[in-house]
């Protein structure tokens, strides 16, 4: 695909702080910064209130180079304080409102904090004592007073450190990113040459801003573009999205395949899980693609009717829900990327997606499949480009494990590229199981398939004294509805899932390989634990 042409201010662009001065001085009256139901900023006011708090955080000691920590939940006050932060020359530290107070506080001390910025719901979290340094409450931001003059500052240079985010991952093995101003401004451009966004565009966030991806391209790409983000002030749940939705209208938006797997399974699945007749037509093309395009305008509305892109990111959708975003003609793309990379690696407009591709390389940035030696194979992914991290804070151990001394970063995903460069992600390394034979097995495709079945949920599949283990969550509710089992007690309920369970095992099995076969099921009665981008948190769930 061909790159778009980025604005000349926008392709100056060295630091954070440079992109607050471009966008204040030629978007001021535009709205930039906006919480429903609450405060919202221009370009204009977001400068002086960006500056009124670096004055604030330089009177009490912040000097260039501190770290200073981030807690609160999404809002506009959330980027003043980001902003403020790296535009002093200061390194911001983002912790996501779902980690505990004793992850907090561990992410604090470990990063050398010297003092926290913090919403007044989430200062429970905060530790307390001398270690903290100072605490300013994230509230106050929008009401702060005093001198918007941002006076002299601190000269920064792009290989200056700009944040550490620490990710809870799947592992249960936080780390420290440590990213430069020039990896995140890299990062900005990069992404701004695949998305076209417009100053008139309008931004719904729904993902925590803690996070990488939210941060970068859903706020720090639309900020340089001079767009309006609105922020919910709320968790995401479809009772709370959907009215917004029709409210803002976005014309851009970013989710995790959570969000939209779960409006598939509402919406979509159950008009072809109804009876065996209507089964059956999700097996003919024609007629599934006829009745997919007439759900797909139906969601399209629900989601305001103007979106021009929809980006899905922290992990594959089901092949089920994409087969249904392409069919419905819903303006999606699947993008590539680690916290390593600031985030974005791979990616394409909504008009250039292919399926099951998230996409090829961005500008600026290289992908090679470890050991492939023609398009098609199968190997680790490896990346190198200006947007990829400086290293692990505090930790050259885990640095060296992943960054070669030629640059390239071992993102420790296995996939595939094809003639054209669109990268195919497979799955995780460490997921991998080898079979018998020394086949490849792929736990994400068996999972794929069980959660076909229109009572699961979703699932985890791993290895276990030599065989495959599933353990699927179903759907409670619907069960006790097939079975018109309202009042059946537990044991009763566990033999009609087991049933299900083994009915899948079954169907499963007939349809994949010999040494993929599944061994085991295990009715798993409560919801997955996931990380705050929503995936599940595997280690859990490995039983020894």
């Amino acid at each position: 695909m061909e790159w778009r042409e980025v604005s000349r201010e926008v392709a100056r662009l060295r630091t954070l702080g440079d992109l607050v001065a471009t966008s204040v001085a030629r978007h001021a009256g535009r709205d930039a910064l906006v919480l429903r139901d609450g405060a919202s900023f221009t370009y204009r006011e977001a400068g002086q209130s960006i500056a009124r708090l670096q004055n604030r955080l330089a009177a009490t000691g912040v000097a260039q180079g501190d770290r200073v920590g981030l807690l609160g939940e999404n809002s506009p006050a959330w980027c003043i304080a980001y902003l403020a932060v790296v535009g002093m020359g200061s390194v911001v530290v983002p912790i996501l409102p779902d980690f505990s107070a004793e992850a907090t506080g561990s992410i604090l001390k470990h990063a050398g904090a010297s003092g926290l910025i913090v919403s007044e719901s989430l200062r429970p979290k905060a530790p307390t004592g001398s270690e903290t340094g100072f605490v300013l409450g994230l509230d106050e931001i929008a009401n702060l007073d005093g001198d918007a003059d941002p006076g002299s500052r601190p000269a920064i240079d792009e290989s200056d450190l700009a944040a550490i985010l620490y990710t809870s991952g799947t592992t249960g093995d936080p780390k420290g990113v440590m990213l430069t101003h020039g990896n995140l401004v890299q990062n900005i451009i990069s992404s701004m040459a695949v998305i076209d966004i417009r100053p008139e565009d309008r931004f719904l966030s729904v993902l925590p801003l803690a996070h990488s991806y939210e941060c970068t391209i859903g706020f720090l790409v639309p900020f340089a573009a001079g767009a309006c983000v609105t922020y919910l002030g709320r968790p995401p749940v479809l009772s709370a999205l959907l009215p917004a939705l029709k409210e803002v209208r976005p014309t851009l938006m970013l989710s995790v395949p959570l969000i939209m797997e779960k409006l598939y399974d509402a919406r979509v699945k159950p008009v072809f899980a109804r009876n065996a007749i209507t089964r059956a037509l999700e097996r003919i093309a024609p007629l599934r693609k006829l009745i997919h395009r007439a759900a797909g305008r139906k969601v399209y509305a629900a989601f305001g009717g103007t979106l021009r892109f929809f980006g899905v990111g922290g992990a594959p959708l089901t092949p089920n829900t994409e087969r249904f975003l392409r069919e419905a003609r819903f303006p999606y793309s699947i993008g590539y990327g680690l916290t390593e990379t600031a985030p974005l690696v791979a990616g394409t407009d909504a008009e250039h997606t292919r399926y099951r591709s998230t996409g090829p390389a961005i500008k600026g940035v290289e992908i090679r499949i470890d050991g492939a030696s023609r398009p098609g194979e199968e190997g680790e992914v490896l990346v190198r480009g200006p947007n990829v991290m400086r290293g692990y804070y505090r930790n050259e151990e885990a640095t060296r494990e992943v960054l070669t001394e030629d640059g390239w970063l071992r993102t420790g995903d296995l996939g595939s590229m094809d003639r054209d460069g669109y990268v195919y992600i497979r799955g995780r390394l460490k997921n991998m199981v080898l079979g018998p034979g020394g086949e490849n097995i792929y736990p994400e495709d068996l999972e794929n398939v069980i959660n076909e079945h229109e009572l699961v949920v979703e699932s985890v599949v791993y290895e276990e004294a030599g065989g495959l283990t599933a353990r699927v969550h179903i759907d409670i509710e619907q069960l006790k509805e097939r079975f018109a089992a309202a009042d059946e007690e537990a044991a009763a309920l566990q033999q009609r899932a087991d049933e299900i369970l083994e009915e899948i095992r079954k169907n499963v099995n007939t349809r994949v390989s010999r040494h993929a076969r599944l061994a085991r099921m295990i009715l798993q009665w409560e919801p997955f634990e996931r990380t705050p981008t929503r995936k599940i948190k595997r280690f859990l769930y490995r039983e020894s």
